[in-house]
């Protein structure tokens, strides 16, 4: 009978401890929130799961979060709500849930999710606020332009953000805030450049999916998706920027299945693109899909060469060649795709130049260079800089009666620079000879 009770006691014990574990299921530690152009996210920091439903009022307008079996164990008052759409947030207790109303300034659509820990946090509940004068464009996308002239877009993605700092260097230097520095001086430096547009994926401290990121470069249009990263290894000792492409089969190294693991964990790719495939029954669809991949990544290939060769002429590169990775935000195969990773923020050397402007301002040079240098020689139709390729690459089929003095006059170009173009040593010229009118 002593055994007896002392069984029950202990599992009495037990299941008063379970209860309790399961009346303080979770508790709020922390609240974070990030500002992105068409949403907000506010990121709640738990010890724990916790199950949670939310829910819109109106008159005034406000969102409802109840977290179940929580307490709030954090401040709310020094959020940063000013460029928000969020008034103020009280919270309160219905039994056990904790009741968290947000007090808006505008009506906003509200979505939720939970995540599970990763390296770097415990358990999250997320909410997006998503303002609803973007919901009617933000999954359209732009109309290609048929006119002549049009810029080179170039999409440029910064990678990480808000939320996710990516890789953290030596005295804390973060790859989110390297890389958008390098995004945005590229996106300068192509801006000014007649006949090419940098479109940045995220403009300031905020986090972008990976298949946001793809989505992004198709609303644009883009000729081109750059990704830009700083990454970091196991090893400190590991060090050197590198380029990539999309591997079909696999990564060139160990170092890029490591990478494209690490990078991939985000979320997980989904759709084709701009390649309509919805009409085409199967054989047809994988053989369209293969002709886009192709073509895709032979410009990528070309691009990336490009890009390796001109940061070799100032940094250390990792390996001697362009490298392939499975990288999910590289994953389009309408558009020509390229990751540089501009060094290792794990290695003291490195994360000391990245984060400095002048190295940054090297970094964007080199990428901005290669971009140029693809297009200039392989221009999209219908741009200005195929039509200026066009207008520079004139020629002129020579007639009877035409001198090269005349021909020269009629071009507006100088006798003496249309001799050079052609390798002519003397003003002697044949009827039906093709000669090249050079640049005026």
């Amino acid at each position: 009978m002593s055994a007896f009770r002392h069984a029950f006691a202990g599992l009495l014990g037990c299941l008063i401890f379970i209860c309790s574990a399961i009346t303080h299921a979770a508790d709020v530690k922390n609240v974070r929130i990030w500002l992105a152009p068409d949403h907000a996210r506010l990121v709640f920091d738990m010890s724990g799961p916790a199950s949670h439903k939310v829910f819109t009022l109106d008159k005034p307008d406000r969102i409802v979060l109840d977290i179940e079996k929580a307490s709030l164990k954090v401040g709310l008052d020094k959020l940063g709500l000013d460029k928000s759409p969020v008034k103020k947030i009280r919270s309160g207790k219905n039994g056990q849930t904790l009741r968290l109303v947000l007090d808006l300034k505008r009506a906003v659509r509200p979505k939720s999710f939970e995540l599970k820990p990763n390296q770097k946090y415990g358990h999250r509940l997320v909410l997006d606020l998503y303002e609803k004068s973007s919901l009617k464009t933000v999954n359209k996308t732009a109309k290609p332009k048929a006119v002549a002239g049009r810029d080179i877009v170039i999409a440029i993605d910064a990678g990480h953000g808000g939320d996710d700092p990516g890789a953290i260097g030596p005295g804390g230097v973060r790859e989110k805030d390297v890389v958008l520095a390098i995004a945005k001086e590229l996106k300068r430096r192509l801006d000014a450049t007649p006949g090419y547009k940098g479109k940045l994926t995220r403009t300031s401290d905020y986090y972008v999916s990976l298949r946001g990121r793809t989505k992004a470069a198709r609303k644009h249009n883009a000729d081109l998706f750059v990704s830009i990263h700083a990454d970091a290894f196991k090893d400190a000792r590991a060090r050197g920027a590198s380029v990539w492409v999309l591997s079909s089969r696999g990564a060139s190294s160990e170092m890029g299945r490591w990478l494209a693991r690490k990078e991939n964990s985000t979320d997980l790719i989904g759709g084709v693109g701009s390649v309509s495939l919805d009409d085409k029954d199967n054989v047809l669809a994988s053989v369209l899909l293969d002709m886009s991949m192709t073509a895709s990544r032979e410009d990528s290939r070309s691009i990336a060469k490009q890009i390796h060769g001109n940061i070799k002429r100032f940094a250390k590169m990792h390996k001697p060649h362009v490298e392939q990775a499975g990288f999910v935000v590289l994953k389009s195969p309408d558009i020509p795709s390229i990751l540089v990773e501009t060094g290792f923020i794990s290695n003291p050397g490195e994360a000391a130049k990245l984060k400095t402007k002048s190295y940054q301002k090297k970094m964007a040079g080199a990428v901005f260079k290669g971009i140029t240098q693809h297009f200039e020689r392989k221009p999209p139709a219908l741009t200005y800089i195929a039509q200026r390729r066009e207008k520079d690459n004139r020629t002129y089929k020579v007639v009877r009666g035409d001198t090269l003095s005349v021909i020269a006059s009629r071009n507006g170009v100088s006798l003496s620079s249309l001799r050079k173009e052609n390798n002519l040593k003397n003003d002697r010229i044949k009827i039906g000879q093709v000669l090249r009118i050079p640049t005026s």
